[in-house]
């Protein structure tokens, strides 16, 4: 079974909260199945509710008085007694229709049963939503398997995890032959990704051509998601999304518009980004002009690159004989997208904004991160030239940027030199967005006014 971190997230939800819980996110990211798996696991009784397979679900709701009448006319629907404190009510691919998540409010403060939710494309359809039942129901976003999930999933012991955690907290280098075999790690998860399915059938069969047919049925749902949720942009938004792998294997990876058509604008197109980003299949990284805190000052939403928001699915649209090159150990130039997109995909996953930074005079970094005040610049090596990063240099030489420490990700172990850590590209997993653990307390002296 997979082991994820969102089942311990569900089950501290349910231990701490009344409310009911969304779960957001593209499709095939194991909403659903970690539902039933919380249920299975507390022996609650589920009653599932799927507004996509079946249609006549919404007369649950539809002309209803009250919460009274909804429950009697859920009860009847399922032909099954709800048990009061034992039952998980669970409400599947609500996009289709989402004023079920108006009535939660009133579904929870009735208090018999817990509630759960989940759907695709909802961070499209909820813009639409009457009235959103704040204080009553928690939304978490969803993503695929992350590096540490997937090392988990295929087997690798969890002392190793925790061994190499405290080589990135001591900045000590890794065994050579756990890290020759962490980098063999990578290697398969960019090519399987963290779809659950796909990863299962890994898992089940080890067989790559049936990866690659999981994935390229994963990407037809996503294109029939743009045919059926935006049909007056439809086109627009397949190109965009066609365009990913060429555009992130291009020199500087930033997405532009003239590869589509050389009279387009982005203003004219800015909504089918907006789509993709909000339907959690495509991950913008946005540049920023200054590498100074905080970075949303100098972020420009018109100049961005476009990652995949699942690296697997990205290396399956690339032309036929990467699996093999990966394998293999040979790595062209053009696929350090894969890298690059690795790392946007585990830094969204553990809640870091995603920005570059792309300057005339100073050059291109792959990610700049904002973390306690201080600028982290990000880059990410594929080939065996680690140590050749001239824009990072100039960053650390530019004495108003005041940056302690920057990161090189790479097949390397780790190691130290001057201002910069270069880290096997595994150890982002271990990149945590941490707060600021001191206590701020602030006291205003009003005596003049009180």
């Amino acid at each position: 079974m997979i082991r994820r971190d969102l089942d311990l997230f569900i089950d501290n939800h349910y231990a701490n909260n009344r409310s009911a819980l969304l779960l957001t996110g593209a499709r095939q990211v194991g909403k659903t199945f970690a539902i039933r798996r919380y249920a299975e696991k507390h022996d609650l009784n589920l009653v599932e509710i799927n507004f996509y397979e079946d249609e006549n679900a919404k007369n649950i709701f539809d002309k209803a008085k009250n919460v009274k009448d909804v429950l009697l006319r859920l009860s009847a629907y399922i032909s099954q007694p709800l048990i009061k404190g034992k039952t998980l009510i669970f409400f599947d691919e609500v996009q289709h229709y989402a004023d079920v998540i108006t009535w939660i409010k009133f579904l929870v403060d009735e208090g018999s049963y817990q509630y759960a939710l989940s759907g695709s494309l909802l961070g499209v359809t909820l813009k639409d939503i009457r009235s959103m039942p704040v204080g009553y129901m928690a939304v978490q976003e969803v993503y695929p398997l992350t590096l540490k999930e997937f090392a988990y999933a295929i087997g690798v012991n969890y002392d190793v995890i925790e061994a190499l955690h405290r080589a990135w907290l001591s900045r000590q280098a890794v065994d050579d032959v756990v890290h020759d075999s962490m980098l063999r790690v990578v290697t398969l998860y960019l090519l399987t990704g963290g779809m659950p399915a796909i990863v299962q059938t890994y898992i089940d069969t080890n067989d790559i051509q049936a990866v690659q047919a999981k994935q390229r049925e994963i990407l037809a749902l996503y294109r029939w998601d743009i045919a059926q949720y935006d049909p007056n942009n439809k086109l627009y938004i397949d190109d965009i999304f066609s365009l990913i792998p060429s555009e992130l294997s291009a020199k500087n990876k930033r997405f532009i518009l003239k590869n589509m058509n050389e009279h387009r604008q982005f203003s004219r197109h800015e909504n089918g980004f907006i789509w993709l980003r909000d339907a959690g299949v495509a991950l913008p990284t946005y540049n920023v002009a200054e590498p100074k805190t905080p970075l949303k000052l100098s972020e420009n939403h018109s100049l961005f690159k476009l990652f995949q928001n699942d690296v697997g699915l990205l290396a399956a649209q690339y032309a036929n004989g990467i699996a093999m090159q990966l394998l293999n150990g040979n790595i062209n130039i053009n696929y350090g997208a894969i890298f690059e997109n690795l790392i946007a995909q585990e830094l969204k996953a553990h809640s870091w904004d995603l920005n570059y930074y792309n300057n005339k005079k100073n050059g291109e970094v792959d990610f700049i991160l904002e973390q306690n005040g201080k600028v982290v610049p990000i880059e990410v090596k594929s080939g065996k030239d680690y140590n050749r990063h001239q824009a990072l240099n100039n960053l650390l030489n530019t004495k108003e940027y005041d940056i302690d420490e920057a990161i090189v990700f790479g097949q390397i172990n780790l190691h130290i030199k001057d201002k910069v850590l270069y880290a096997p590209i595994y150890m982002v997993m271990f990149l945590d967005k941490r707060q600021p653990t001191d206590k701020i307390i602030y006291k205003p002296d009003i005596d003049a006014i009180r």
